[in-house]
């Protein structure tokens, strides 16, 4: 049996929020509605009436294990609304350009 690394356990009120999310069609993307459904599915909490497994997640809807695992990190990490939304990129590129619109080489040649 596999270990859980993480618990997801949802009150009344989260549980509301995330079935009107994921039911009705007027959120910014769908990638929000699926995590919220996500979440659901992974709730083990006394509200929850059918426990699923995230590999019966994964078979019904076209999500990977990995996205499961991401979900429920980010819900257990940083909370519900982080859960839900996109992860913001955390790369930094260097700029190749200079502020006069001049480029200006990463590496200096030496001969």
């Amino acid at each position: 049996m596999p270990r859980v690394l993480y618990q997801i356990i949802l009150t009344q009120k989260e549980r509301v929020l995330l079935q009107e999310v994921s039911t009705r069609g007027k959120h910014n993307s769908s990638q929000k509605a699926l995590n919220a459904l996500i979440v659901l599915g992974c709730d083990e909490g006394e509200f929850q009436k059918h426990k699923q497994t995230a590999v019966r997640l994964t078979e019904v809807m076209p999500i990977s294990m990995k996205k499961v695992d991401r979900v429920k990190r980010r819900f257990v990490e940083h909370g519900l609304e982080i859960a839900l939304d996109k992860r913001k990129a955390d790369r930094r590129h260097m700029k190749k350009v200079d502020g006069d619109g001049v480029n200006r080489p990463v590496r200096q040649k030496l001969f």
